[in-house]
């Protein structure tokens, strides 16, 4: 423990709601995790921004890397979806109204470690340590969860409808018959104009009711970031690389005998996922130690949002001379969420989605420093902007050759359920 850091004994319930409070009061960025999932990462709140780095087109991996590594502390932020097109060389004339990257440091920042029930406080300000650290000693163990007002009941506008994105479903099929891919991750979005929304407090409640590993809360001018992602991108721990690809979705209503075995029995959803596990291997072994590649944990499978998602674990150890931006940018974007081969699935993407994806199946990230990151995929990711009021929810499945259409269309809306169900469930309670 360095003499820039208080520890406070807290619970978690009580970080959190400290956590809430700074967005609140003072704008807090802030990242949550829920306990007991195979991809959790490390709670982090980031208080008073001090440095900013805006991506634009013009933004190179030596701009990032600068930022990063060139001054004290960690970086939080995101790198969209939109950028890794940048970096992949796929064009798009599609308009965007958000940035393509935004990463802070902070004056302060709230980190807490749940084995040993404390809250760790980070600051070379000594009154704001001691300001942070009185706040999270005096945060309630139970907080109310806001009610949530202002999202209509009305069905969102759709990018592409059940009649379009079953077509786009079958065009993927065609593609793939054609030898242009084998596998397509295609998305939709599903937008409102709600300018009476609180984000926040719908990012906190979706937080009760969905916890999942990634989710993320970040202000980037006037827009809103609320991802509630499952999925880890990768992570990096003193050069030792971790990436777990989700590929394989069940939906369920209650736990029942044989529902996971239903799962990873199914020859569809195993292609899937073996396909991204074969890719995200290729591209974390250019940074990895020769020989030190390895799958682990193959067609696992834990639950979130009435979902059963599988996933494996894919490892490396990061070779000498290459540093965690290096192994993070040349993978980017997740295999997961691009398809097989990358570039050519994302220009399939270009052409059949008319929406630009944005942040969306981009990644939330915290880099600490040379040898440590993590990172999220960020679906199951709401954009808000607060100018217009428009709250904007995307979700996508990957299609192979043996697709459905019909169900790879249920099985977007059953993804971005919690968002859909919003408004009837929270505009009942605030009543």
């Amino acid at each position: 423990m360095t003499r820039s850091s208080i520890s406070v004994s807290a619970s978690r319930a009580r970080f959190e709601a400290a956590a809430l409070a700074l967005a609140r009061e003072r704008g807090a960025d802030l990242v949550f995790s829920a306990p007991g999932c195979p991809a959790r990462t490390e709670p982090v709140v980031g208080v008073d921004p001090v440095a900013e780095l805006v991506f634009d087109e013009g933004t190179t991996p030596d701009d990032i890397r600068e930022f990063c590594f060139g001054t004290p502390g960690p970086a939080l932020g995101f790198i969209s979806y939109s950028y890794g097109m940048l970096l992949r060389g796929v064009a798009s004339a599609k308009a965007r109204r958000f940035p393509l990257g935004h990463l802070k440091k902070y004056a302060a920042r709230v980190e807490f470690d749940a084995d040993g029930e404390r809250a760790l406080v980070f600051s070379a300000d000594p009154a704001l340590r001691g300001e942070l650290a009185a706040r999270i000693e005096a945060a309630p163990e139970h907080t109310a969860v806001e009610p949530v007002r202002g999202l209509p009941r009305r069905a969102p506008e759709s990018s592409l409808g059940r009649a379009g994105y079953e077509a786009g479903v079958r065009e993927t099929l065609a593609r793939i018959r054609g030898g242009h891919t084998y596998q397509l991750n295609l998305s939709t979005r599903f937008s409102w104009t709600c300018p009476d929304l609180d984000p926040l407090a719908l990012w906190a409640s979706l937080w009760r009711r969905h916890p999942a590993p990634f989710y993320a809360w970040f202000s980037s001018g006037g827009h809103r970031v609320l991802s509630t992602s499952p999925e880890r991108f990768l992570r990096v721990a003193d050069g030792r690389v971790l990436s777990q690809p989700i590929k394989g979705t069940l939906r369920f209503d209650a736990p029942a005998p044989g529902l996971a075995e239903r799962l990873t029995g199914s020859a569809k959803e195993a292609a899937e996922l073996s396909m991204i596990v074969d890719l995200i291997r290729n591209d974390i072994s250019a940074h990895c130690a020769y020989g030190s590649v390895r799958v682990e944990n193959h067609k696992s499978v834990f639950a979130v949002d009435n979902l059963l998602q599988m996933y494996a674990d894919v490892r490396g150890e990061l070779r000498p001379g290459s540093d965690c931006l290096d192994l993070f940018l040349d993978a980017f974007p997740g295999g997961s969420v691009t398809g097989c081969p990358k570039r050519r699935s994302m220009e399939i993407i270009e052409e059949l989605e008319p929406h630009a994806r944005e942040l969306f199946c981009g990644s939330m990230v915290v880099v600490r420093d040379e040898r440590t990151l993590d990172s999220s995929i960020a679906i199951r990711t709401a954009l808000f902007d607060a100018a217009s009021g428009r709250l904007d929810v995307y979700a996508g499945s990957g299609i192979v050759v043996d697709s459905v259409p019909a169900s790879e269309y249920e099985e977007t809306l059953a993804k971005a359920e919690k968002f859909l169900d919003a408004a009837k469930i929270f505009d009942t309670e605030a009543t």
